[in-house]
This record gives structure tokens, C-alpha cells and sequence, in this order.
């Protein structure tokens, strides 16, 4: 493999940013020295194959996408970016990884879906990529079968409290996963809306022709999300499983996510993009109450109105340090393309 010298730019990290210079050996990033160091035992920039000038430059590490959807099918269609386009952006971008889905329908045994999954990926990504794996029906088999997810360096799995006869697990469900997850060291990733009492509330708005884009978000108000996500803390609490609760939008989520990470509860938050930068009122203004314009805003969970969004907000703004687990949990096993499905 080749050998790479960074040098003369200014490293940005976790913890800071400072002056550095960074020897790369094939993919891997070998030390962060100080300007000029011999720590390694000799001059780095006369033993590399190539020396990068980065003086005035940031050097960042590659980003990790943890909630990609890549030729997603949903709801009769799929997501538009593929994996070879997405991931190909991803590295414009300086995303070196990506990790997607594997889905289980309900029916479909686990492994199906993850090996379906595997052969869109194998070849077509541009950079490394991983998998949750999403459980559509909680059933013994599927049980039985998050047990083979480890030895598949898969080390987190997604539950939906949202879209009843989809991907909707009740609570009876989430208990037995959860349970299996925190026997096995897997993170549950879960989507916190209550799904039943938003089909009630979206019959209600079609029955009374409030049909527009706009009454998407009327329908999944933000007591849903809020309700929801406080239910799968207390589920998490009982089965001392770590969880994660994806894109959150409504302020009153992140309150409940603070206060549980407050209490040393080993929960996380995240959001997305759109949350940050529109709200309910822009969806309002492109469209009107009916008209269809307003559907480019469409998600799940909605926009929230700029006094219900937590726009600037830290997702876990109120927590101190992460609580540790005491669980043996794998890393996710990432493979690099476009060379297809191979193990890190």
C-alpha cells in the first residue's frame, strides 16, 4: 500500500482543532503529530510516497452518515438516490461511510432482507458502508434470527411505533426486542410516533376533506412523537436497553430524551437537517392549507411550527457524560466498495 504525509494544516476533531501533521498508511490514518515531530523515528516527508501540502487547509476526518436510505422502498416508491449515486455525493461531501438499512417486511424472514440489501450495496458504493437492520415483524423467528446479526457485524436494529400494517411493532413487541437486544449488546434504533392514534387523527382530517400536504403534520402532532418517545424510554428503562431515537422534530421529544440522559439512562437523540431549517410555516407558504406545493416538505416525523421545532437545539442538550453500558456491544462490520462486500 501506499504511503501518505498530510502536513502543515490544521487538524479539526473532536476535541479542538490544532496544528498537525498526519502519515496515512494505505486507509489508515498511522499518527496526528506535532509539525515536524520525528516521534516515529524518522523524517516522515522523505519516507512517504506522497506529501500533501495542507498549510491554510482544515484537516477533517472522513464524515460517518449513520441514517442513510439508499433505493429505499416505501410506500409504493423508493428513495431516489441509489447507492451508487448516493454514496458517490457522500464522498464529494467527505462522508467515507455510510450506514444504511436492511428491512424486514412483515412475513420476511430477517436474513431475506439483509441479504437483498447486500446485493443493491455489493460493487456500487464509492466509500465504506454498514447496515442497521430494520425488524418489520417481531415474531419468535425474528427473535431468533437478532442473534445472527452480531456474527453479521450488525450491532443495531430499527423498531417503528408508527405505520400500522408496515412496520409497526406494538408495545408487547418492543418489550420481547428490547429484551433480546440488551441480551445481546445490540443498540434498538427506534422511530417514536404513536402510529394507531395518528391513523385516527388522519382519518378525521380525510373525513372532513383536509386532505392537503400541509394536514400530514396536523395528523402526527407533536403529543405523538412526545408520548412515543417518552414510552420507549420507560420500555428501555425496564429491559436496560441502550436506545436511540431517530429523527426527532418536536422540542418536547428532546426534552424527554434530556431529562432521561440526566437520569443516567443511556439514551440518544438525533435529528435531521430539514428540522433545523424549516418548520410547519414554510410548508404553509409554499402551498397553502391545499395545495400540493406543499408537499416537498412532506416527512415523518413532520415539521414541527418554529414554536414547537427545537431549531438550534441540541438533541441531547441537557445530558452530561454518556452513561456507560456495561455492554459488550460488536462495531458495525463495514464493507468498502466499489470492490463490493468485504469485511473491515
Amino acid at each position: 500500500m501506499s504511503t501518505l504525509l498530510i502536513k502543515g494544516g490544521t487538524v479539526v476533531s473532536a476535541t479542538g482543532r490544532t496544528d498537525a501533521d498526519v502519515p496515512v498508511d494505505g486507509e489508515r490514518i498511522v499518527a496526528v503529530l506535532a509539525p515536524g515531530s520525528t516521534l516515529l523515528g524518522h523524517d516522515l516527508a522523505s519516507s512517504v510516497d506522497t506529501v500533501i501540502d495542507a498549510s491554510g487547509k482544515y484537516v477533517i476526518p472522513g464524515g460517518i452518515d449513520a441514517h442513510t436510505h439508499m433505493e429505499l422502498p416505501f410506500g409504493g416508491t423508493q428513495a431516489s438516490d441509489t447507492f451508487e449515486t448516493g454514496t458517490t455525493a457522500a464522498a464529494w461531501g467527505g462522508t467515507t461511510s455510510i450506514i444504511d438499512f436492511a428491512v424486514q417486511k412483515y412475513g420476511e424472514a430477517v436474513e431475506t432482507g439483509l441479504a437483498a440489501r447486500h446485493d443493491k450495496a455489493g460493487g456500487n458504493c464509492a466509500i465504506d458502508y454498514g447496515f442497521h437492520q430494520i425488524i418489520g415483524g417481531v415474531d419468535e423467528q425474528s427473535l431468533k434470527a437478532m442473534e445472527t446479526l452480531v456474527d453479521e457485524g450488525i450491532s443495531s436494529y430499527k423498531l417503528f411505533m408508527a405505520y400500522p400494517g408496515v412496520f409497526y411493532s406494538d408495545d408487547a413487541q418492543i418489550l420481547k426486542a428490547m429484551q433480546k437486544a440488551a441480551e445481546l449488546g445490540l443498540m434498538t434504533m427506534m422511530h417514536a410516533e404513536n402510529g394507531p392514534a395518528i391513523d385516527v387523527l388522519a382519518e378525521q382530517l380525510y373525513n372532513r376533506g383536509k386532505t392537503g400536504p400541509y394536514f400530514h403534520g396536523i395528523a402526527r402532532a407533536r403529543q405523538m412523537e412526545e408520548e412515543a418517545t417518552h414510552r420507549a424510554i420507560m420500555l428501555a428503562d425496564l429491559t436496560d436497553a441502550p436506545l436511540y431515537v431517530v429523527h426527532v422534530s418536536a422540542k418536547q421529544a428532546v426534552a424527554q430524551l434530556a431529562a432521561a440522559r440526566d437520569r443516567g439512562k443511556n439514551v440518544f437523540g438525533e435529528t435531521c437537517p430539514q428540522y433545523l431549517y424549516l418548520s410547519l410555516e414554510e410548508q404553509l407558504g409554499a402551498g397553502g392549507k391545499d395545495g400540493f406545493e406543499g408537499a416537498k416538505w412532506v416527512c415523518s416525523t413532520p415539521l414541527r411550527s418554529r414554536e414547537e421545532g427545537h431549531r438550534g437545539r441540541h438533541v441531547a442538550g441537557a445530558a452530561h457524560q454518556r452513561p456507560a453500558d456495561g455492554l459488550d456491544r460488536p462495531l458495525p462490520l463495514l464493507h468498502e466498495g466499489p470492490e463490493g462486500a468485504r469485511g473491515r
